[in-house]
């Protein structure tokens, strides 16, 4: 029998298809500092934007069993493609733990923060054409008008680190202009990259418009049911353990730019089997 209290010092595991994941990381390290988390990244399936949703749901309950396996207390599937495809499957097929991933609590906050009823919502293509925020959203106020834009290139911009400049500013607006003549107040950052991309966005859109993180809104849900559940650890070291299914050292530059720590260490994880790197 599993005590509650043994269940609270349990770490939190948390996915997605690459680096991106790595923003909601950093958030539960600045809201949640004392939780021990396991973060597996799917660098050599990514990106997960681009392919179909059943398999990127094969691919993340795939990742599910090999995190639960790992003994941890909740599960976050930070990606928004996964989310997308795979969320209803992952919380069905563990109706005991904890599940929360970026899509819900998202919208939720862009319900919320609205005033004139008109959202827009950028992500990849998997997220946009998958409908998952309209969805969401929808359900929550079907009131509200809903935008969505496809900004793939926007992932490509911040895997090689060029989060500003005039390049990324004319692209943001070939992307977003069109959204902001709708007359939305509000826009979804519906991918996890896209929080490092913050300063342009706001510099594009203007103050007009608020800028809700995915990646914020889930660990402030992931916040609220810890603590709910009575599972926010009290011995916690706010360790971080990293996983990559290929390239450890390419992560390991990503990701010291994601979290802005100095990482130093990601094992390499064929499912079944680590060899550290």
């Amino acid at each position: 029998m599993i005590l509650e209290k043994d269940l609270k010092e349990r770490p939190l595991g948390v996915f997605d298809s690459g680096v991106g994941g790595l923003t909601v990381v950093k958030e539960i390290r600045k809201m949640l500092s004392k939780e021990d988390i396991i973060y597996l990244g799917d660098t050599a399936r990514c990106p997960y934007g681009p392919k179909p949703l059943n398999l990127v749901k094969r691919f993340a309950i795939e990742i599910s069993d090999y995190l639960v396996a790992q003994n941890v207390k909740a599960l976050v599937v930070a990606c928004n493609t996964a989310s997308a495809a795979a969320l209803e499957d992952i919380k069905a097929r563990y109706k005991n733990l904890i599940v929360v991933g970026v899509v819900i609590p998202g919208a939720r906050a862009a319900v919320k923060y609205t005033k004139n009823k008109k959202v827009g919502v950028i992500g990849t293509i998997g997220t946009i054409s998958s409908g998952a925020y309209e969805k969401a959203i929808r359900e929550l106020d079907r009131e509200v008008q809903i935008f969505s834009k496809a900004t793939p290139d926007f992932v490509d911009f911040v895997e090689r680190g060029e989060v500003s400049g005039p390049r990324i500013e004319a692209q943001a607006h070939q992307y977003l202009d069109d959204l902001l003549q709708k007359g939305i107040d509000v826009l979804i950052l519906g991918c996890t990259h896209y929080p490092l991309l913050i300063d342009t966005l706001r510099k594009v859109v203007g103050s007009a418009v608020r800028l809700v993180s995915s990646a914020e809104e889930t660990v402030k849900e992931l916040q609220s049911v810890l603590k709910e559940k009575k599972l926010l650890t009290e011995k916690g070291k706010g360790s971080l353990k990293l996983l990559a299914t290929n390239g450890g050292y390419a992560f390991l530059s990503s990701g010291r730019r994601f979290l802005d720590e100095n990482i130093t260490e990601v094992e390499t994880v064929y499912f079944g089997q680590e060899v550290k790197r």
